[in-house]
């Protein structure tokens, strides 16, 4: 016996979903051997891991993320922080290993939640389903002796059934029942999360592993937490949930996509990766048409030396243009 979940496609689900599968093939058009992919890719796993160990409270910024990315110190920063932080780019990549994979199995499961919950647990075992009770607000999971039989009948219909869904679908689903059933006593939502992109990896979806769907939950966790909480008010119907995280996917791709345009602006122009003070930096310019540098240091609430690291590979790039001196001149979009 496998889980049947239980939902309904309205239209404004199936037009999310068409309207996903357009903006996720203009995508894939647009990023076919590109040199700059590893870097995009590089950027979408710290994006993924800052907003995944984010929602569970970890303490680090994305750009401390991504210095922890680089191999940079981050200096007075709790061991458990950084701990959970390396524990999630591993993860991350054992789901990118492993993003062809046909069949997923319990010790697969239990692995990941080992490399997840390594070091990190405050109750329980990593890579061991749970013995104990738990609860998530007002919310109490199956008891742990259902715990096993649970995850099999999720994995039977993981395995045999989603492929009939289209994998926006999917990924929703199980995404939300692994959080239901919540076989582990810490680390499931770092998990599940985990466990979402591997669908969309293994169907063929993020074929580039360039999604960072985790930033849409992180940015607003009431509304997520709300979202996940609704099913269960409404008996187990995943209508809701499947309608606002096809949502998040959406805004996911547009934000891809408006990066990769970014990215590719000019074919003899350098590719870089954005980082966030940049893309404000851009969107200040749009806004404002030009600005001095002591304008745009102001509004980026930077030192004038961070504004000028933040505006050289814009400015190396082409997509930033300096007219006068480095003194008294303004910058302005080509």
């Amino acid at each position: 016996m496998s889980y049947q979940p239980q939902f309904t496609i309205t239209p404004a689900l199936l037009a999310r979903v068409e309207q996903i599968a357009a903006l996720r093939e203009r995508v894939q058009a647009a990023t076919v051997e590109v040199a700059w992919i590893p870097a995009l890719q590089k950027d979408t796993r710290t994006r993924n891991t800052h907003s995944s160990t984010a929602i569970e409270g970890n303490p680090l910024t994305l750009e401390q993320v991504r210095a922890m990315e680089e191999g940079r110190e981050v200096p007075a920063v709790a061991v458990r922080a950084k701990r959970e932080v390396v524990n999630y780019f591993a993860a991350l990549r054992f789901v990118e290993k492993d993003a062809a994979k046909k069949t997923i199995t319990h010790e697969e499961i239990l692995r990941l939640h080992t490399i997840i919950a390594g070091d990190v647990m405050d109750q329980g075992t990593a890579g061991r389903y749970r013995t104990i009770a738990v609860r998530v607000g007002l919310y109490v999971p199956p008891p742990a002796q259902d715990v096993s039989g649970l995850m099999f009948e999720l994995l039977e219909w993981w395995n045999k059934q989603a492929a009939g869904l289209s994998p926006v679908l999917s990924s929703a689903i199980l995404h939300y029942r692994f959080e239901g059933i919540h076989p582990f006593a810490d680390g499931n939502g770092r998990t599940g999360r985990a466990l979402a992109l591997w669908e969309l990896y293994r169907r063929g979806f993020d074929t580039h592993h360039i999604f960072s769907v985790d930033e849409f939950y992180w940015e607003d966790r009431p509304r997520y937490y709300a979202a996940l909480d609704a099913v269960r008010r409404d008996g187990e119907d995943l209508t809701g949930w499947l309608e606002y995280a096809a949502e998040g996917l959406q805004l996911t791709l547009e934000r891809v996509w408006t990066r990769v345009q970014k990215f590719s602006a000019g074919a003899t122009k350098e590719k870089l990766v954005l980082r966030p003070k940049q893309e404000q930096l851009l969107q200040l310019l749009r806004d404002h048409k030009s600005m001095t540098p002591q304008e745009i240091w102001d509004a980026l609430g930077v030192t004038k030396q961070g504004a000028m690291k933040l505006m050289q590979p814009l400015l190396d790039a082409g997509l930033v243009q300096r007219i006068g001196t480095r003194k008294t001149g303004r910058y302005i979009l080509p």
